[in-house]
């Protein structure tokens, strides 16, 4: 998912909003480029099947805000808009989504944070057919960058996560921000579970890392900066706290610290092969970081930087098995190198691959990688 850049009457400006998708056959990587002029970013993309109806490829899309689901046939792309909105404030963005039966009746619903009202909604399919949208907050100036959805406390029911933040500020000030809990069939009342004070997230991460049977929350709690490009200073650096249900919002534990000013990735898998799982933290400059919880898992955990090489504004990364031989491999969008890569562990060591690269590396952002079936894209 891009942003793409293209040079008009002001200079360098948004082109349209732009979808990648990469296959592979023959021993090669192949690229279909999928493009809708209605919009000037997809923030991401991942695979929705409504109940009833064929799957599709859904996308979130910015400048204008919506959220279609594309198909296939007789080789042309075509879109069904399930949510089309104007928010009422400065900007109009969908930023992050999950799918998930949150309501229990077996019926896939989307949750989506926007720009810059602060809405997060929720699209659910409706038994008679088409979608109804419930908003389940709504607040003036508050940027929403991160969606997750599971259950911390066990009992069954999903709750959906969310970050709430004040607008980016990209001169280092303070951004207070927190992460909220909604439970869509439980009332759907917002309840902060993570308050981060003067400091804000745009990535979490929601799942059993250290498996034990129970979900926790990951938040990478963006560093205190002074000063301005070139000449930023770090004072405090990433933070990567975990919060589990019984966590209060002001007590998350710290689990690893990253000496950079951006965290906007944490992806999770088996990469090495032990049957134990490892997280990546994506960083801004400063590489990959992987992660791993010891003996307890609510104290620091082990950090290796295995590729300082890697990086980008977003650095966009995925844990998936997508070759299909039952270990994980990382996916790598490293914008600021203009490649996109692939890590496989060979004797517990990664070895990087380059899948793509462009010209111009920081002629496009990549904003997300998602796996998609290749019955969908064929």
């Amino acid at each position: 998912m891009f942003s793409q850049f293209v040079t008009g009457p002001n200079g360098m400006q948004p082109g349209a909003a732009r979808m990648e998708i990469l296959t592979r056959s023959g021993g090669q990587w192949h690229t279909e480029v999928v493009e809708d002029d209605s919009s000037n970013v997809f923030h991401k993309a991942f695979v929705y099947t409504p109940p009833g109806a064929a799957p599709g490829i859904a996308t979130i899309g910015a400048t204008g805000a919506a959220v279609k689901l594309w198909r296939r046939s007789g080789g042309e792309w075509s879109s069904e808009t399930l949510w089309e909105a104007e928010f009422g404030g400065t900007r109009d963005r969908m930023r992050d989504a999950e799918v998930a039966d949150l309501y229990g009746d077996g019926r896939p619903a989307i949750a989506v944070g926007t720009h810059d009202m602060g809405v997060l909604g929720i699209i659910r399919p409706q038994e008679s057919g088409g979608f109804a949208v419930t908003e389940l907050s709504r607040t003036p100036n508050t940027w929403i960058h991160e969606v997750e959805i599971g259950d911390l406390n066990g009992d069954g029911t999903l709750e959906v996560y969310a970050t709430p933040s004040d607008p980016n500020d990209l001169d280092g000030g303070e951004q207070r921000g927190s992460v909220v809990r909604y439970v869509p069939n439980g009332g759907g009342e917002p309840t902060v579970v993570a308050d981060l004070g003067d400091r804000h997230a745009k990535e979490i991460w929601v799942g059993d890392v250290d498996g034990d049977g129970r979900d926790e929350l990951y938040v990478a709690v963006e560093a205190h900066t002074t000063g301005q490009d070139p000449n930023v200073q770090i004072v405090d650096p990433v933070e990567i706290r975990r919060y589990d249900h019984d966590t209060a919002p002001t007590e998350g534990v710290v689990i690893a610290r990253i000496q950079d000013r951006l965290t906007r990735f944490l992806t999770v898998g088996d990469l090495d092969g032990d049957g134990k799982d490892e997280m990546i933290a994506a960083a801004f400059s400063s590489g990959l970081w992987l992660l791993r919880p010891g003996r307890d898992p609510r104290a620091e955990w082990a950090m290796e930087n295995i590729d300082r090489d890697s990086g980008g504004f977003e650095h966009a990364a995925l844990v998936a098995d997508l070759d299909a031989n039952g270990q994980d491999e990382l996916y790598v969008a490293a914008d600021n190198q203009g490649e996109l890569r692939r890590y496989v562990w060979v004797n517990g060591r990664p070895r990087r691959e380059v899948i793509r690269s462009r010209e111009n590396p920081r002629s496009m952002m990549t904003w997300n990688i998602m796996p998609v079936p290749r019955s969908l894209v064929e």
